[in-house]
């Protein structure tokens, strides 16, 4: 107990002096969760003392749509991961991580060459690709030269599935797909439950495919199965109308937001209202510029981070990204958080410095996260599998008069 003291008395000096000298993050002070640790109880972590930055700086690289239709993802999981980076290198007094994240405009290609210039920056740790089919593409690129990926949000099996050193901040598509279904049951949520996906998108087929596998196993009955593809996410009236003729009293949506808020538009003007379940591509809808945030009234969703939670790291991590960027983060910036988070612990127990090569850092890597427990923003006693997928519990939350809350 008396080292945990000290440790914290230093903590709070340091913060102190990271408060004076302000920060990329709008002059913020730093302030590593603390709840973090492997004990399981984060009442009464084991403190992870600051890792000495004598060996140098790590540099961690990602990719993510940072323009383009799905940039609300990439931006946040880049500012979430900054945030960390920031408050990681107050806390050790010197520059411990570096952060670099290149656009991929949501496109494999596209990815791929924006991770092969990381690799030439010298990208030591990888935060993967942030949407599904890039990652599933640049995955492909850390396994063969061995560097370590854990990614905020690319949530496609394919992403990890045959790569040792590839791992998942957020639920699977799977585990996705199975617990929406099991919580609309759990919850008496519809009855006569209607689907529309995008059948061209390994996230939303993915995750439709549990979700259809669970609803069969529960007795969650499907009325209405319909699809669209990239070219003709526009108009959705063939899809609603099918819905809505064979009385489906709820919707489920394994989608990003963007044809999400279509359909919302246009089940409005055919005056049909059914309930909407969302999964995490939903998240960051209410920040959608031009979108009328009274359409999402009702909207339920799962998710593994709340922003108005009253947890006092999670209350830090959103004034200080409000105050950073004006807006209330989502789940993709607390996911990048804490994949920065996990790292650091990750580091510090391996023994990890920033000189060795990165396959080192990379055999280093893999064995804590194999092995460790980690509590962060989006979840606590989070464990990885030998097949890169995390375990956490989903947190149901429905959007009333333009804020997330809380269903549990």
């Amino acid at each position: 107990m008396k080292k945990f003291l000290l440790f914290l008395l230093a903590a709070s000096m340091l913060l102190s002096l990271a408060a004076c000298s302000g920060g990329s993050d709008g002059g913020s002070t730093a302030t590593p969760p603390a709840n973090s640790g492997d004990t399981g109880n984060p009442a009464t972590p084991d403190p992870i003392p600051p890792v000495d930055a004598e060996g140098g700086t790590f540099k961690i690289g990602g990719t993510g749509p940072l323009t383009g239709g799905a940039a609300i993802y990439g931006q946040a999981a880049r500012n979430g991961a900054q945030i960390a980076v920031d408050e990681l290198n107050a806390l050790v007094g010197a520059t411990l991580f570096e952060l670099n994240y290149q656009d991929d405009e949501h496109d494999a290609e596209k990815a791929v060459n924006a991770y092969n210039t990381l690799k030439d920056w010298g990208m030591q740790i990888s935060l993967g690709s942030v949407t599904s089919t890039p990652g599933v593409a640049t995955s492909v690129e850390n396994f063969a030269d061995r560097i370590f990926a854990i990614t905020p949000s690319g949530s496609a099996v394919s992403v990890t599935e045959g790569k040792d050193n590839v791992f998942q901040m957020c639920f699977a598509d799977p585990n996705q797909g199975t617990a929406s279904a099991q919580y609309i049951v759990d919850q008496a949520l519809g009855t006569k439950i209607a689907v529309i996906y995008k059948n061209d998108d390994v996230y939303s087929t993915g995750i439709y495919d549990t979700f259809k596998s669970k609803a069969a196993e529960l007795g969650l009955e499907i009325v209405s199965t319909t699809t669209f593809t990239e070219d003709s996410q526009q108009d959705f009236s063939v899809q609603l109308t099918d819905a809505k003729d064979k009385g489906a009293d709820l919707i489920f949506l394994p989608m990003y937001y963007t044809p999400a808020s279509l359909i919302f538009q246009q089940a409005k003007s055919m005056d049909y209202s059914p309930k909407y379940f969302g999964v995490d591509g939903m998240d960051g809808i209410l920040t959608l510029e031009g979108f009328d945030a009274s359409l999402a009234e009702g909207v339920m969703l799962l998710t593994p981070f709340n922003a108005d939670s009253s947890d006092a790291n999670t209350v830090s991590f959103v004034d200080k990204y409000k105050a950073a960027h004006g807006d209330v983060p989502n789940q993709f910036a607390a996911d990048g958080y804490d994949c920065v988070y996990a790292i650091y612990e990750a580091i510090q127990k391996g023994g990890a410095t920033a000189d060795m090569s990165v396959s080192q850092i990379n055999d280093i890597l893999v064995a804590q996260f194999t092995s460790m427990s980690f509590n962060g923003l989006t979840g606590e006693n989070m464990t990885w599998a030998a097949n890169g997928q995390v375990s956490k519990a989903p947190k149901g939350m429905v959007i009333e008069n333009g804020a997330y809350l809380g269903m549990d």
